[in-house]
């Protein structure tokens, strides 16, 4: 008998990609069989087809002939190998998905990695992260932003990227399937876990590290590094208790750790300014998104998920676009200090808030802003926080306004419910934004209100300010071997030193920089 399976595409109705008996009987029908001579399909690829009225699932299906149990796929595993206590050592500075992957990455490689994370572990950071909702204040080195798993760990853990060219994207929905996320996330054209899941998937990868002798620190602030006296090697780092440790060093720190740029900049490891976008977090009654998005008056019915949406315009020739969409979610106070006013993103696994929220942000480059200081773009994101933060009087209670009162240029008179949960108050956004940023947005939120009938809507509300799309600065590297351009032994990595966006492509570029790490060392 064969027992190797037929490789078919189908496009189907929602309702028959749901129903396995449908599904087998649409495979037998494009194989030319009888449904009772295969087994049930298996799904491979899955993604929604949602350009059209009538809404299409894609699938990529294995047909095994009937009496064949089609079989398991090989999972990775989640042991990692049992460093011998004289493996070489190596620095990670950052415990987000560039540093964790980088870490299992090196023991693999049979090097120890030494993780210093500035914030607390994901169940300690917890609570400060739930406090902020409560008390409005924010623990400077435990938030939103700071910790183990970084910014993403209590932000959603969408896992689309557009960097299958660039790596392994495979194996590091393997890894993560592997320490607990849904088998689903192998499948999925857009694959998600949810911020409800993710801390316990980064506290198991954790600790498979530790099991195999990494070592994480947690509170471990990296205030400097260590480098010769010509200022070319990098010998190790220096935490806020003054301890230095030694070895070459994975700086995996994110795109919100200021006070790392401001040392890099004064130690002279050369960056350079780069493109970031400002905008708002935009929220709309999931409903609201549903009919507009699935074109159907009735919403998306019993078979579809919440829908999910990309908009795109150029308008004096920056980009205006959505950012990381999450549908069924919440919008989140997502600073790192008191001072500053930051909002994002997430859904939980199950997608099921009243909502959907996405950035919506404008492009702005490095000559849209004065002077020639590399840290300029980290200035201006920092100016526009305080300005914010000034109008909410250093409160996380959000600046908003109504999507159709910003398009006017007016004061909301009343502001619908939200997901947000320190809370709104009506704000002029058109006037705290840059204008700029504020009048491009106006535009291109007409030019998509005409092509998507019902998104320009006064149900809708703009919540400020999104700034931290990516990283304000990029840590010059040599693309080959991934040190720094002139500092060896530094490996600038990931998001924060802007080569990455979002948790697959920073967990890619973290195993990238510790194989050039090992490569280097031999």
């Amino acid at each position: 008998m064969n027992t190797q399976p037929t490789q078919i595409n189908l496009r189907v109705e929602p309702a028959v990609a749901a129903t396995p008996h449908l599904l087998r009987r649409a495979a037998a029908k494009a194989l030319s069989v009888a449904p009772d001579s295969i087994a049930m399909p298996v799904i491979r690829r899955r993604s929604i087809d949602a350009r059209q009225r009538n809404i299409i699932i894609n699938l990529s299906l294995d047909i095994y002939p009937a009496g064949v149990t089609p079989p398991q796929p090989e999972p990775e595993s989640a042991v990692l190998p049992k460093l011998p206590a004289d493996a070489p050592a190596a620095i990670v500075v950052g415990c987000g998905p560039a540093g964790l992957f980088a870490a299992l990455k090196l023991i693999e490689s049979g090097v120890k990695p030494i993780l210093l994370e500035r914030g607390k572990d994901v169940d300690s950071r917890r609570k400060d992260v739930a406090n902020i909702a409560r008390t409005q204040t924010i623990d400077p080195e435990s938030n939103y932003c700071y910790g183990e798993g970084g910014a993403g760990t209590f932000s959603d853990g969408k896992l689309y990227t557009r960097s299958h060219k660039r790596g392994p994207v495979d194996k590091v929905l393997k890894v993560l399937h592997a320490h607990g996320a849904d088998a689903s996330i192998l499948v999925d054209a857009h694959p998600h876990i949810g911020t409800d899941r993710l801390p316990y998937i980064i506290r198991s990868i954790r600790q498979a590290i530790e099991k195999a002798g990494g070592e994480v620190r947690f509170q471990t602030r990296v205030d400097s590094l260590i480098l010769n006296s010509e200022g070319t090697q990098c010998e190790g780092v220096i935490t806020q208790s003054g301890e230095k440790i030694y070895g070459p060093v994975i700086l995996a720190t994110g795109h919100s750790a200021r006070d790392v740029y401001e040392f890099l900049h004064k130690l002279g490891v050369e960056m350079k300014p780069k493109g970031i976008a400002v905008g708002v977090r935009l929220e709309h009654p999931q409903h609201l998104i549903d009919k507009v998005f699935y074109h159907n008056p009735s919403g998306r019915g019993k078979y579809l998920p919440p829908a999910e949406y990309s908009v795109l315009t150029r308008v004096d020739s920056r980009a205006v676009y959505s950012f990381c969409m999450c549908p069924g979610g919440i919008v989140i106070p997502a600073s790192n200090s008191s001072s500053l006013l930051v909002v994002n993103g997430m859904s939980p696994a199950n997608r099921g808030s009243k909502w959907a929220n996405t950035g919506l942000v404008v492009e702005v480059l490095p000559e849209d802003v004065e002077g020639d200081h590399p840290l300029r773009m980290m200035h201006y994101q920092q100016a526009i926080e305080q300005r914010f933060s000034a109008d909410a009087d250093g409160s996380q209670n959000a600046p908003a306004q109504r999507m159709t009162d910003f398009v006017a240029s007016r004061l909301s008179s009343s502001l619908p419910p939200t997901s947000y949960p320190p809370g709104i108050h009506s704000a002029r956004i058109d006037q705290l934004l840059p204008h700029a940023v504020a009048t491009r947005m106006q535009t291109a939120f007409g030019e998509f209100g005409r092509k998507y009938r019902g998104y320009l809507s006064p149900e809708a509300t703009l919540i400020g300010c999104e700034t931290r799309t990516s990283a304000p600065v990029q840590v010059s590297r040599d693309p080959a071997t991934l040190n720094h351009i002139t500092v060896s032994g530094l490996y600038p990595c990931g998001e924060g030193a802007g080569y990455a966006g979002g948790i697959v492509s920073a967990a890619i570029d973290g195993m990238r920089c510790a194989q050039s790490l090992v490569d280097n060392r031999n």
